[in-house]
């Protein structure tokens, strides 16, 4: 986990002068309507500057590689294919479509990490195909998927080794974490139904198998752990906060999207100790604290990431929704206090402990999924209240950028626009308020990089 000293205090922040926070909001189609010009501004930017590179560095006009240096997957254009389609921009979709057909190679001599190319790439391509009907995408979700699959095959545990070479097959890192030893049922289980192939299903049970056998008598998991001693590294467990995060997600996502029971079982039980031994409350707020998984007493810091936000969508659709709408309030206070959700906090006090913003989408992500759940209006008000700070203060000449410091005013910019912000904030916004003809928000099913894997109409 990243823990950076940058210690402000919540009220020497809120006596800054605030750049988009809350006001009255326009009718829900016309903020969709806005959530798309804002999509297409930041997707002309990278269609500028970085067409077919995998990232933009929107203000110096530059491209970047995120895979394997030296080579571009073409990952934005990937992360947004499912997007386009629900937005109507066929034109745009169209153009990605050629580009992939003349480009799209997983045969790389280099090292990919699995988890994010499973979450990004594999399921990019299955939702694409969902979008299209091109069945180049499935052939192409399917061999990448067999190039990583011997991350699992070839570990003694069936917890995935990190990386694979695409080309040669040689593995490597066995030094792995919850999130991304179990983020891949999904996109796994999805393929196993498209195939007809039952390994890749058997490769994401046999994962979970591993290392939910080491939890403990408490049934709390630790968070890093070895895939070929079949241990945990350390006693801390940190969830739902990264870099577990997602284990839970699928946990769920396998049951809800898949009907794979043993996946309820599983998250039932690690949902029940995870509720009754690290729920915290501090001053009226609800967190989650860093416990000993053999103890459960408290271990770590008061420290939590953005990236545990998602958590209250989860909790609640898992069963425990005054939870997750507990634990959606505590971030409402943070995004009010410094406008955006800054990268780390301290729970104790809502001090800043370091203060970027890397264009996370998992608060909108829970404001998404409670819209749907409970229809409260308060989703889409606080939903809308992020929206306007995201384009007061990310939006720049060529697209939207990442953040250095929310501390400062007018806040610090970076240079970098993560592919996942085309498959992620642009579109929980839009789904929320555009209500596309394309999305059926009565049976959908996201993964956790916002790939509609249900959901998808023609």
């Amino acid at each position: 986990m990243r823990r950076r000293n940058f210690l402000l205090s919540a009220a020497s922040v809120a006596a800054l002068p605030v750049l988009g926070g809350a006001q009255d909001m326009p009718d829900a189609k016309t903020i969709g309507a806005q959530v798309r010009d804002e999509f297409l501004h930041a997707w002309n930017g990278y269609k500028q500057f970085a067409w077919g590179s995998d990232e933009v560095h929107p203000v110096s006009g530059t491209a970047t590689d995120f895979f394997v240096k030296g080579h571009s997957f073409g990952l934005s254009i990937i992360e947004a294919l499912d997007t386009l389609y629900v937005m109507e921009l066929d034109d745009e979709l169209a153009s990605c479509v050629k580009w992939l057909q003349a480009h799209l190679d997983f045969d790389i001599d280099g090292n990919v990490q699995m988890f994010e190319a499973v979450i990004r790439m594999v399921a990019g391509l299955i939702a694409g195909y969902y979008a299209t009907g091109e069945r180049f995408m499935l052939d192409g979700a399917r061999d990448l998927a067999d190039r990583l699959l011997v991350c699992f095959t070839k570990s003694p545990t069936g917890a995935p080794y990190r990386y694979a070479n695409l080309h040669t097959g040689a593995v490597s890192d066995p030094k792995s974490n919850l999130a991304e030893i179990g983020s891949n049922i999904l996109e796994f289980g999805d393929l196993s139904r498209l195939t007809g192939d039952s390994k890749y299903m058997q490769a994401s049970m046999r994962a979970y198998q591993a290392v939910i056998d080491k939890r403990s008598h408490l049934d709390l998991l630790g968070t890093n752990f070895d895939i070929e001693r079949g241990m945990f590294l350390d006693p801390v467990d940190v969830a739902p906060d990264e870099p577990a995060d997602s284990f839970y997600e699928y946990l769920w996502g396998g049951w809800q999207m898949l009907g794979v029971e043993q996946s309820r079982a599983w998250y039932r039980t690690l949902t029940d100790a995870l509720l009754k031994y690290k729920v915290t409350h501090v001053s009226g707020n609800l967190w989650f604290r860093e416990v000993d998984y053999r103890t459960g007493a408290p271990a770590g810091d008061t420290q939590i990431t953005e990236l545990s936000s998602f958590y209250a969508e989860l909790v609640a659709k898992g069963g425990d929704r005054a939870v997750g709408e507990a634990f959606y309030d505590s971030w409402t206070n943070v995004l009010d206090t410094y406008t955006l959700i800054p990268e780390v906090i301290d729970y104790q006090t809502l001090a800043i402990v370091d203060p970027a913003y890397g264009m996370r989408p998992e608060y909108p992500n829970s404001a998404f999924d409670l819209w749907f759940l409970t229809g409260d209006p308060k989703y889409r008000a606080t939903a809308y209240q992020y929206f306007t700070a995201l384009r007061a203060n990310c939006r720049v000449p060529n697209g939207y950028t990442v953040l250095k410091d929310v501390r400062t005013r007018p806040m610090t910019l970076g240079d970098h626009f993560p592919a996942y912000s085309f498959s992620e904030n642009f579109k929980y916004l839009y789904l929320m308020f555009a209500e596309p003809s394309r999305f059926d928000s009565a049976h959908y099913y996201l993964n956790t990089e916002g790939k509609v894997l249900r959901g998808l109409r023609d």
